[in-house]
């Protein structure tokens, strides 16, 4: 079994805060800053790791002080990073993150280079089993998932609705889209009290791209189609105080799951289970539970 995970790659920057900030005035933490990688692809690729499988990463980082940060946490917990390129002249994406710990959102403030491109890397060599991408480094993800085609099974977590992530929804396996990219794709309402909303999104999407079409619809869980029969699987209540890469590690569980023979609605419900553990501490990566903390929850 091994997995690739192509995508983007940034440093985060945590600022916990007991409220958000007030415009033009001074604001003293009452907690420690929290730093750690961030970025969709890359933070699955270190659940992925963490949780055991053996686990690739393709991406792009500067020859800067963030840069070695993200390749010695990959490091860590035995991420193989033949794939993960260095250009010496961009700078390692940033991100610097206000959690509001009272309702649990995240503003996210990312400084990120223009045209960051894979300049040596032309192909990826290996063979894998899976494939998640996350619309970044659109160029070479399209170029994989073709090329291995049939080999292995793909997946994107679609966070946004731009031509590049939609590009590449149109190819994979699983469409594993937010809230934002099925209203934004669909211009259609989604009310998550009213879900004949939910379901008139999820048959445009389903219509429109050939893979298998997953929403993940925050706190209330995510929703998708098994065996002609709407399935909207519920998450744990969790009190929340940094929703800080719940996506993303939602992404990273539900493809260990499947990897690992997991029935569908089996696999969303323990990924629901993962994210909302993590939303109850500070910092995306940091907030990752071990795999017996959501298995206990297995009932």
């Amino acid at each position: 079994m091994k997995i690739l995970c192509l995508g983007h790659a940034a440093y985060d920057i945590t600022l916990p805060m007991d409220s958000f900030p007030i415009e033009n005035k001074k604001v003293r933490l009452k907690d420690k800053k929290v730093e750690c990688g961030g970025g969709p692809a890359a933070t699955a690729a270190y659940l992925l790791s963490y949780w055991g499988v053996p686990t690739y990463f393709a991406g792009i980082v500067g020859n800067d002080y963030y840069g070695d940060k993200i390749k010695a946490e990959f490091e860590k917990v035995g991420v193989n990073t033949t794939y993960l390129e260095t250009n010496p002249d961009k700078n390692t994406t940033s991100s610097y993150i206000i959690a509001n710990k009272g309702n649990g959102s995240r503003t996210i403030i990312t400084s990120k280079d223009i045209d960051v491109s894979f300049k040596e890397i032309k192909e990826i060599k290996d063979d894998f089993d899976y494939i998640l991408v996350d619309g970044d480094e659109d160029e070479l993800a399209y170029k994989v998932i073709m090329d291995k085609k049939g080999k292995s099974i793909s997946m994107i977590d679609a966070g946004k609705s731009d031509e590049k992530t939609v590009k590449l929804a149109r190819i994979v396996d699983y469409l594993v889209c937010s809230n934002d990219f099925a209203r934004d794709y669909t211009k259609m309402p989604l009310d998550y009290e009213n879900l004949d909303t939910i379901k008139a999104i999820y048959d445009k999407l389903e219509k429109e791209f050939p893979g298998k079409v997953i929403i993940t619809l925050e706190k209330y869980g995510s929703f998708t189609r098994i065996n002609g029969e709407y399935k909207l699987v519920p998450s744990l209540k969790m009190q929340a105080i940094d929703s800080t890469g719940a996506g993303d590690i939602f992404h990273g569980s539900l493809l260990y799951f499947l990897s690992q023979g997991y029935e569908l609605e089996h696999a969303m419900r323990l990924s629901n289970i993962t994210s909302a553990i993590s939303v109850t501490r500070v910092g995306g990566r940091y907030s990752i539970p071990k795999l017996e903390e959501v298995l206990a929850y297995d009932k």
